[in-house]
């Protein structure tokens, strides 16, 4: 969501690109320090990893917020930035018109 790359967030948390990937991927766990350390850099709190664990529907993503979390994604491996800046303006001029 903030347009980080993995590797900027490796660099960010002190490990290698690989460790980044298995973290993000949830190959390797993530220890109580090293999440502490990721909520330092993102700047939210250790719980916001964990809202909405107690809820049995949050996992139930509906169409359009499976489409947005794609699109976030898709936007954030974006390497050029002009592509970025872009595709960005699309949005807001797609955004701001009325049907």
């Amino acid at each position: 969501m903030l347009g980080l790359s993995q590797q900027q967030m490796a660099d960010l948390i002190g490990v290698t690109y690989q460790q980044a990937h298995k973290y993000e991927r949830g190959i390797n766990r993530i220890s109580a320090g090293r999440l502490h350390e990721i909520s330092q850099v993102l700047g939210v709190p250790v719980g916001y990893f964990f809202d909405g664990l107690n809820n049995d529907h949050s996992s139930d993503l509906s169409p359009r917020q499976r489409m947005c979390l794609e699109l976030a994604r898709n936007f954030s491996s974006i390497v050029n930035e002009r592509h970025q800046d872009a595709l960005s303006q699309l949005a807001r001029v797609l955004a701001a018109e009325t049907v």
